[in-house]
């Protein structure tokens, strides 16, 4: 609070009016239920954790400020997800999606409102024969089609601007087109290793059947009310209360028996996983085409460095010649007088003709002697 000159007090200005709006931002989240509603949440981190009872640590995966490889993990009650922009907590009766307003979010918001109510708000029992899927396994196949769907719509993007690229360099060998397939194949490597976070990610959880069963929410909410009503079933006779104790024990024991049973995830990861699978061989076999690229580059590169050492060898085997050539003009231009350059004019042309010849005999027998050593080419 400060005060102006005549002593009326003036709110102080906020000095980072930025921050504070990308602070508030970073709060916002979006709340889906079974049918299909939406609502906004602006709260804040302890408001979460305790809406959906999970650790600090697990919301601390979700920090878009913090780096976080792909998760996918499963708690009592709730799935923590986080898969590239996706950052969502699934429940067995909402979804929380994290930063609603951001554009990548947003076509996933609308899906998820359009397909989580497919079996939960509708009466139509076909609908329901079609999706009888637990409300978490809809929420995560929706969050798995968006995002398997953004990394292979990011790697035709990358294909189709790499390939005519690297067709480009083959042809013509400059500055500009090798900067550019630099730049392609850094976001090859940066797109590759998103990738491969989400397939190990999913491989992990494929490998691991107990991870496995603690995405069945549903199952887990339903198994913990059967067992906190089951000591009501001793308040009978004696004779009526141990038959409905034994067939209590048998229903735990068929729900034990179901937890381990992860059949219908695993045909769901497994449908993405091969999905994902695919985009990263796409990926691999663009890496592969860049490395014969490049390999490609190389050889022409080697071939005009060849083709410039064997110039070489000729103009130095030419300098040689010439500079023998140089040798004799040098011996009969010195300053020094001598009595058989008298009368002997006649001379010059000879010492000419036969210093030329061998010159030239001596460079035909160095290029000759090159060519018969495979020094240059034929």
């Amino acid at each position: 609070m400060s005060y102006n000159n005549n002593g009326n007090a003036v709110a102080a200005a906020d000095p980072l009016p930025g921050k504070k709006t990308k602070l508030q931002s970073s709060r916002s989240w979006v709340s889906i239920v079974a049918t299909g509603e939406s609502e906004t949440l602006d709260v804040d981190k302890y408001a979460i954790m305790h809406r959906v009872q999970i650790h600090a640590r697990d919301l601390r995966i979700l920090d878009p400020n913090l780096s976080y490889p792909s998760t996918i993990l499963g708690r009592e009650r709730a799935v923590v997800l986080n898969l590239e922009h996706i950052k969502a907590i699934i429940t067995a009766d909402e979804v929380l999606l994290r930063d609603p307003s951001d554009e990548n979010v947003i076509p996933v918001l609308k899906e998820l409102e359009r397909r989580l109510p497919s079996s939960a708000a509708n009466n139509d029992a076909d609908a329901a024969e079609e999706d009888d899927s637990p409300f978490e396994f809809r929420a995560l196949e929706v969050f798995l089609e968006a995002i398997c769907s953004f990394l292979a719509a990011r790697t035709t993007e990358l294909e189709t601007a790499a390939y005519p690229a690297l067709d480009e360099l083959t042809s013509k060998i400059s500055s500009r087109n090798l900067d550019r397939v630099r730049k392609l194949k850094s976001a090859m490597t940066r797109l590759t290793a998103r990738v491969q976070k989400v397939r190990d990610e999913l491989e992990q959880l494929l490998d691991d059947d107990d991870d496995m069963a603690d995405l069945y929410l549903s199952r887990k909410l339903s198994s913990a009310s059967s067992a906190s009503s089951s000591p009501n079933c001793y308040l009978t006779s004696p004779t009526i209360g141990s038959k409905i104790s034994r067939a209590s024990r048998a229903s735990l024991a068929t729900a034990r028996g179901d937890e381990n049973d992860v059949e219908e995830l695993e045909m769901l990861l497994e449908a993405y996983f091969m999905q994902i699978d695919s985009t990263l061989n796409r990926l691999t076999t663009l890496r592969e085409y860049i490395d014969d690229t490049e390999d490609y580059i190389n050889i022409q590169l080697d071939n005009h460095r060849n083709q410039l050492i064997q110039l070489e060898l000729v103009l130095s085997s030419g300098t040689v010649c010439s500079a023998f050539y140089s040798l004799v003009a040098g011996i009969f231009g010195m300053n020094i007088p001598y009595t058989w350059n008298d009368n002997h004019g006649y001379m010059f042309k000879y010492v000419v003709i036969l210093t030329g010849a061998i010159c030239v005999i001596l460079f035909t027998f160095i290029m000759s002697h090159a060519r018969y050593k495979g020094l240059v080419g034929s």
